[in-house]
């Protein structure tokens, strides 16, 4: 099938991030603040069907956010992209809504920006279908900067997008926000959620914003004044910096876990021992190894000191291997359970293996005995 247009940027290991656009713009939505997000993070921004560069018959009249989201997920499937932060503005941000609500599974973090669970209802956005269907969308981009901006800014790259997009695709994104809403089903997001609002957006009122933080458990709301609708355009440091917290909280988390899991002096010496050069890799392992994969509640941090032992056996990683013995006995594993391990790998990864881990594994032992 054909794919949305997208724009990748950033480290190919690093932590992947998607970006969504409003109805009427392209990725270059985003200029101005993903660059500064691709510091740290795989970002991948992407053009609704019919505008910027993806094609426009990749939706069809009576569209909903749920195909959005699926064109969504088959992008980040071709991308070898299994799960993901995700933010977005207005449409873009109904479909991490929507995400967020039906494939929980796939998204790590979401930030909504300039959206809403609802868009007003249906009827204003079945009239604007029309409307473009018959004439097309000329008049909608000359009075696009009074509804994207204050008075008196402007992005002329932004207008020219909502001009030269494709009349029907437009139309059917219309009939998306026309049949979205998801109020009743806000309580069950249950990844970390960041609202930002613009304070002087006519489109979506901070009031829409504030419906959904106060409907979604542990979110965090963020009101940008002197922000309008396409807040990353028109408040870019801002909006850099809101998201910025918001997917750093997984570092904070990571870290969190890695103490309790490797233990405060072990941590402490890694952060003494970090230098500008490392820097990268150490925010890397807190955020990604241990701010997602150790607090992933799928397995018990037990199952997982298991698979961690197994696997630094089969690598020979002797010198991380005594370390995540001690992690297991932290963990909970008796050493009794701790030699049933090593004995299983014995089987499958090798007897020499098995042998140097048996004596760094006792070593670690006999140390906590005396």
């Amino acid at each position: 099938m054909n794919l949305l247009n997208h724009r990748a940027e950033g480290p190919a290991a690093a932590p992947p991030l998607l970006l969504g656009p409003s109805l009427g713009t392209s990725y270059a939505l985003w200029d101005k603040v993903a660059p500064e997000l691709s510091v740290t993070h795989r970002v991948v921004r992407w053009d609704l069907p019919g505008h910027g560069g993806s094609a426009a018959d990749l939706i069809t009249e009576g569209a909903t956010v749920g195909d959005l989201a699926r064109l969504v997920l088959a992008l980040a499937d071709s991308l070898g992209v299994e799960r993901f932060a995700y933010a977005g503005v207005s449409l873009g941000g109904a479909v991490g809504l929507h995400l967020a609500v039906h494939h929980p599974e796939r998204v790590s973090s979401l930030a909504v920006i300039c959206s809403s669970a609802h868009f007003n209802g249906s009827g204003p956005w079945e009239e604007r279908a029309a409307l473009v269907r018959r004439e097309g969308l000329a008049e909608l981009a000359h009075s696009a900067n009074a509804r994207w901006f204050t008075p008196g800014f402007t992005v002329p790259e932004l207008v020219a997008d909502h001009r030269d997009a494709d009349p029907d695709a437009y139309a059917a994104c219309c009939d998306a926000l026309a049949a979205f809403d998801l109020r009743d089903r806000l309580t069950e997001i249950a990844v970390p959620t960041l609202l930002i609002a613009g304070r002087e957006d006519p489109a979506t009122p901070p009031a829409h914003l504030r419906e959904i933080a106060d409907a979604v458990p542990g979110a965090a709301l963020v009101e940008l004044p002197g922000a309008s609708h396409l807040a990353p355009a028109q408040c870019p440091q801002a909006v850099l910096t809101a998201l910025r917290a918001h997917l750093n909280g997984g570092a904070e988390r990571g870290m969190a876990v890695r103490r309790e899991v490797l233990g405060d002096d072990h941590v402490d010496r890694a952060q003494a021992r970090q230098t500008a050069f490392t820097a990268r890799f150490q925010d890397f392992i807190s955020r990604y190894a241990w701010g997602e994969i150790w607090t992933d509640p799928t397995l018990t941090r037990r199952e997982r000191s298991m698979i961690t032992l197994t696997a630094l056996v089969a690598h020979g990683h002797h010198d991380e291997l005594a370390m995540h013995v001690r992690a297991a006995r932290r963990n909970g594993l008796t050493p009794e359970e701790i030699g049933a391990v090593l004995l299983q790998t014995a089987v499958y990864c090798g007897v020499p293996a098995a042998n140097s881990a048996f004596a760094a594994a006792q070593r670690v032992l006999a140390e906590e005995e005396g």
